[in-house]
C-alpha cells in the first residue's frame, strides 16, 4: 500500500479546488454562478468525503502492520543550508477534520440557502478545511507557521462573514484585535 501513500501528500488539496473553480466562476459566469449556487455544495461535500475515505484507507495501514508514513523532500539553496519541506501522514486527525467540516458543510446548506453571500461561505469553508488538513500533515515549523496563518485568516474572514450586522462587525473587530496586535488573553482583559 506505498502506493496509496505516494499521493498522501494531494490530502490537503483537494478541498481548494471548490474556491478556485467558485472564483473562476464568478470571474466569467457570474449570473450563472449566482443563479445555480446551490448546485456548488455537492461537489464541496463529496470532495471532503474523497478525502475522509481516503485518509480512511490510511489509517486502516497501520493496523495491517504498514508504518506510519513522512516524506521529506530537500531543497538546498546551497551547501551550506538545506530546507527540507515535509509531510507527516496523520489519517485520524485528518478522518476527524473531514467529517466535522461535512457535518459543518451540511449544516451551513441549510442554514445559509436564502443568503446572498451563500457562495462566499462555502469558498471560506473550502479554504478553511484546506487549511486544517494542511495544518495536521506539517512536519516542520515553517509550514505549521504559513497553514496557522491560513487557518487565522480563513477564520477572520468567517467571524467577518455579516459584516453588515453591528454585533458581528464588533466581533470580527475583536477577533483582529486579539489575534493580530495583543500579545496574550490576560492583556485584552486589562486594557479592553
Amino acid at each position: 500500500m506505498e502506493h496509496a501513500y505516494q499521493y498522501s501528500w494531494i490530502i490537503p488539496f483537494v478541498p481548494l479546488l471548490i474556491p478556485i473553480l467558485i472564483g473562476m466562476g464568478f470571474l466569467l459566469f457570474t449570473t450563472a454562478t449566482k443563479n445555480l449556487r446551490r448546485i456548488w455544495t455537492f461537489p464541496n461535500i463529496l470532495l471532503l468525503s474523497i478525502v475522509m475515505i481516503f485518509s480512511l484507507d490510511l489509517s486502516i495501514q497501520p493496523i495491517n502492520g504498514s508504518s506510519i508514513y513522512q516524506y521529506v523532500w530537500s531543497w538546498t539553496i546551497n551547501n551550506d543550508f538545506s530546507f527540507e519541506f515535509d509531510y507527516f501522514i496523520d489519517s485520524l486527525i485528518s478522518i476527524l477534520i473531514t467529517t466535522v467540516g461535512i457535518f459543518v458543510l451540511i449544516y451551513s446548506d441549510n442554514y445559509m440557502s436564502h443568503d446572498e453571500g451563500y457562495l462566499k461561505f462555502f469558498a471560506y469553508m473550502s479554504l478553511f478545511n484546506t487549511s486544517m488538513l494542511g495544518l495536521v500533515i506539517s512536519s516542520n515549523l515553517i509550514q505549521i507557521y504559513i497553514f496557522w496563518e491560513l487557518v487565522g485568516m480563513c477564520s477572520y474572514l468567517l467571524i467577518c462573514f455579516w459584516f453588515t450586522r453591528p454585533a458581528a462587525a464588533k466581533a470580527f473587530q475583536k477577533a483582529f484585535l486579539n489575534y493580530k496586535f495583543l500579545p496574550s488573553p490576560s492583556f485584552h482583559s486589562l486594557y479592553m
